[in-house]
Formats: C-alpha cells, sequence, structure tokens
C-alpha cells in the first residue's frame, strides 16, 4: 500500500492570519529569544538608570564638598581683607577646584565674582550661558537643578549666605561632559551586547528545540509510514520522560487498532465462513429440484424443508450478528423493565425442553429464588437460552443439565451446569470469542435453539455487560462444566434506555 505524505510534520512556515511561525522549534525558539530578551532590557535599562543616578549623586557630593570648603576659605579670607567685595573676589581667585566654576551672585542674579575651574578651556562661554540661565531661578534658596546650554550640561548648586549685611549666593557649576560620556558607552555597551546575547541564545535555543523535537519527527516519520498492511511497527521509544510516555501511549493506541483489525478480519472471515453454509444448501437444493422438470410432491416438500432449514440457520445468525454489531456500536435498546429473574430462566428452560428431549438430556432446576431486577427480558431471556442452549449441546445424550440461582449481599448469581467433557485450558481465554467452538462439528448440529456458529457466549457476555454484570467460565473439567451469571441488585442497565 502506498503511503501519502503531505507536509513534514515539523515544517517551517508562517501562518497568515497570526503571523506566527507554524513550526513548533520556531515558536519555541521565539519564545526563549523573548523570554531571554525582555528580562535582559529591562535589566539593562534599571543598570543604566542606576548608572545614572549613582554618578548625578557622586557630582552632588563633590559640589557641596567643594562649595563648603570654598565657604570655609571665604570666612578666613573676610578677616583679612579690606572689604567683603574684596574677601570675594581673592577667594574665588585663589580656591580652585577641577572642573568647576564657582561664582559668587546677589539677589537679584549680578555676578559680584567668579572664577575659572582647572582645565577648562571653554570656561567663559559656558560659564556665561549657566548665569545667564540663573536669572531666572530664585538664589535666596539653596538650588540644586541642571541646566542646559550650548556648551553642554551643567550640574549647578546654590546657596546662600549672608555677608555685610547683604544676601548672596555662591554657586557651583559642574560639567556633565564626562558623566555624558561614560553614560553613552553603557549605552553602546548594551546596545551591542544584549542583540549578541538574544542571537546567541536563540541560535543555541533553535540547536536544543531541534535535537530535542528530533524524536518527534522521527515518530511523525514513523507514524507516517503505518498503514493497515504494515499496522504491526511501532513507533520508537526515545528521548525524554514526556516522549518516551508519548512514544508508549501511540504504540498502546496502535497495540489496541491492530487487534481490532485482526477482530474485525477475523469476524469478516468467520462470517463470511459461516454464511457459505447455510446459502450453498438453499442453492444446491434450489438446483438439484430444478434440475429435473417433473417431481412428485413429497420430493417438492422435502427439498423445500431443507430449504427451510438452512434459512432458519442463515437467520439465525444474521440476528445474532445484528445484534452484535448494535452492540458495538451502542445502538442496542436496553429497556427498563420490572421483572423476576425466576421467571425468565423457567421461560428459558421451557423453550429448549424440545432440543434437550431429542438428546434426551434432562434439564434440573436444582434452586430458584424470587430475584427481583430492572433490566431487558428480551435480552436476558436470550442470555439465559444461550447458556442452556449451549450446556444441552456440550452434554452427553442422557445427561443432566443443571441451573441454579443465589442471591448473594448485592448480587443474584444464575449457574448453568452440564456434564460435558468440558472446555480445555488453552481455550479458556478464548471461550467468549466470537465464532469460536470447542467442538466445531457438534455446534453445527440442527439440534440447537441458537444459531450454532460460536456467536451464543459471546452474545451472552455483551448482554450481561449491558446490564451492568458479568459472565464467567467458572469451572470447567471433564463432567462438570459451569458458566457463572453475575447481575448486580438495584444497576441500571447500561446503554440506550427505552422506557415502555
Amino acid at each position: 500500500m502506498g503511503v501519502h505524505r503531505d507536509e513534514a510534520p515539523l515544517g517551517e512556515g508562517i501562518d497568515a492570519v497570526s503571523g506566527w511561525p507554524t513550526s513548533l522549534r520556531s515558536r519555541l525558539t521565539l519564545w526563549y529569544s523573548v523570554l531571554l530578551g525582555l528580562p535582559l532590557i529591562a535589566f539593562a535599562v534599571a543598570c543604566y538608570f542606576v548608572f545614572s543616578r549613582a554618578l548625578e549623586d557622586r557630582t552632588d557630593r563633590f559640589i557641596v564638598d567643594a562649595l563648603t570648603a570654598f565657604s570655609r576659605e571665604l570666612v578666613a579670607e573676610r578677616r583679612s581683607a579690606m572689604s567683603v567685595a574684596d574677601a570675594m573676589r581673592n577667594t574665588v581667585d585663589e580656591v580652585h577646584f577641577r572642573d568647576l566654576h564657582i561664582a559668587i551672585l546677589d539677589t537679584a542674579g549680578r555676578v559680584v565674582a567668579v572664577g575659572v575651574g582647572n582645565g577648562e578651556s571653554s570656561a567663559g562661554r559656558s560659564r556665561e550661558g549657566i548665569l545667564t540661565g540663573l536669572r531666572g531661578h530664585d538664589l535666596t534658596k539653596p538650588l540644586a537643578a541642571t541646566l542646559v546650554n550650548a556648551g553642554g550640561d551643567y550640574r549647578v548648586h546654590a546657596r546662600p549666605f549672608t555677608a555685610g549685611g547683604q544676601q548672596f549666593s555662591v554657586t557651583g557649576m559642574y560639567s556633565l561632559d564626562d558623566t555624558e560620556l561614560v553614560l553613552a558607552r553603557i549605552r553602546e555597551m548594551f546596545l551591542i551586547a544584549i542583540p549578541l546575547l538574544v542571537l546567541c541564545a536563540a541560535t543555541g535555543g533553535y540547536v536544543l528545540a531541534k535535537r530535542s523535537l528530533a524524536p518527534v519527527a522521527s515518530m511523525a516519520t514513523h507514524a507516517a509510514e503505518i498503514g493497515a498492511t504494515n499496522l504491526h511497527e511501532r513507533l520508537p521509544v526515545s528521548g525524554g520522560d514526556e516522549l518516551v510516555g508519548l512514544a508508549r501511549i501511540v504504540n498502546g493506541l496502535l497495540d489496541r487498532l491492530q487487534h481490532s483489525f485482526e477482530q474485525q478480519r477475523r469476524f469478516v472471515a468467520d462470517a463470511s465462513h459461516e454464511l457459505r453454509t447455510p446459502t450453498a444448501i438453499v442453492r444446491t437444493e434450489a438446483d438439484v429440484t430444478l434440475s429435473r422438470a417433473h417431481r412428485d410432491e413429497p420430493e417438492y416438500r422435502a427439498s423445500i424443508a431443507v430449504i427451510q432449514e438452512a434459512a432458519q440457520r442463515l437467520t439465525r445468525i444474521v440476528d445474532d450478528l445484528f445484534l452484535l454489531a448494535r452492540s458495538d456500536s451502542g445502538h442496542v435498546i436496553v429497556r427498563r423493565d420490572a421483572l423476576y429473574l425466576e421467571e425468565l430462566v423457567h421461560d428459558a428452560t421451557r423453550a429448549v425442553r424440545s432440543v434437550a428431549d431429542r438428546r434426551a438430556v434432562h434439564i434440573e432446576t436444582l434452586q430458584l429464588i424470587e430475584a427481583p431486577f430492572s433490566g431487558d427480558p428480551d435480552l436476558l431471556g436470550r442470555l439465559l437460552l444461550n447458556l442452556i442452549d449451549n450446556a444441552i449441546k456440550h452434554s452427553p445424550d442422557g445427561a443432566t443439565v443443571g441451573v441454579t440461582m443465589a442471591r448473594r449481599s448485592d448480587r443474584y448469581e444464575i449457574s448453568v451446569v452440564d456434564a460435558g467433557a468440558g472446555v480445555p485450558p488453552e481455550a479458556h481465554a478464548r471461550i467468549f470469542e466470537r465464532f469460536f467452538r470447542v467442538d466445531a462439528a457438534r455446534s453445527r448440529t440442527g439440534n440447537s435453539a441458537t444459531s450454532g456458529a460460536g456467536l451464543g457466549l459471546a452474545i451472552a457476555r455483551r448482554i450481561a455487560e449491558m446490564h451492568a454484570g458479568h459472565l464467567e467460565l467458572a469451572e470447567s473439567r471433564p463432567g462438570r462444566t459451569e458458566f457463572r451469571l453475575t447481575l448486580p441488585i438495584g444497576q441500571t442497565p447500561t446503554g440506550t434506555t427505552r422506557l415502555e
């Protein structure tokens, strides 16, 4: 049988609606990259703000410490200077800090004294811009701000103080060029490092996903090659615990499918074989009867009798097959009627009395008890009829078939015992299979109330299961074979229910 294979089970592609990859390994790689990239980006942003804040705090501490030292020098200078203005100018000329501009302004923002930080070549232009920007602030209060002008960003601190009865503000201005350079390098590092890390992670994730899903691809390939002709093959069991469990589950499913296919094939073959015998009898008898132009009435009646017997056997087989097919599909209608099991036992023994008399078999009801039950009387009657008829067929001439009933705490038990040769031990497991017969020759004889095709016990067990019961071969040895039917007390039959 040719194997039709569509797309590869793990083929690559993009979903036209969602835009997501259709490949499982591509999706795993994408999710892995996203789940790694987002924390990395969040970590980079957090680190950037922490670095920025730490640099700003360090700059503020430097400016504050420098202004404190400058204030102490200004107080010392006032003791020797002629005037406050001279003291201020002398102090800003003598006290210098690297990259820090110090200026003294009055409350109106006018410059009283200003100095230049060491190492700052563009101090004049930058200082003028910052001092111009300070005029819009209230210099009577402490100030800490970042000001921007054409010369760059500056961190500015201002402290008010009083000298000679006037109020002034000492201001420190520190360039943030070095700080911005450090932050720019950090940004560049993150912009380069994060994509590289995500790319490396995505590559590794894709390789790992591909290797992890390789057993799935192998199982999919093998599953695509399994058909009706090679249903005995199984998927390879490899990979992690999850894949091993999946392979075992699928192999278990294949086992059940193979068993079901074999049962169906055996069922069809057996059914064809059983149906061929009565149909061949009907055709042969009709051909023989019609082969001569004239026959007398007794010959016609004898021929029709043979055809009638074969047709009856054919009808019984078809009815049994129809019942089994409907029960397998769950379409058997199980009624819930109030009944008494002992009455069904009595009716079944009476129905097979003529069959038993032809074999000189005696049917003895050893013990009957009152057994109220809720179920389908027709199906239960057929179950009992099959059991008793089976016992008659396998009993020697002149033997006795015993039927007993018992009530346990939660169930009824009905036993049918015959004195036949028993069921061989190797046949115990198959005794309830369809079309299985221990003695095929005797099962085809006409002395039977059932089809004799090996369906009686299979139908009986199926009816028991539909009533939440169980049928088993309780004992089998030469001279004694017992089939035991167990039905729960107060149970509702399973299957489709029809209220009468």
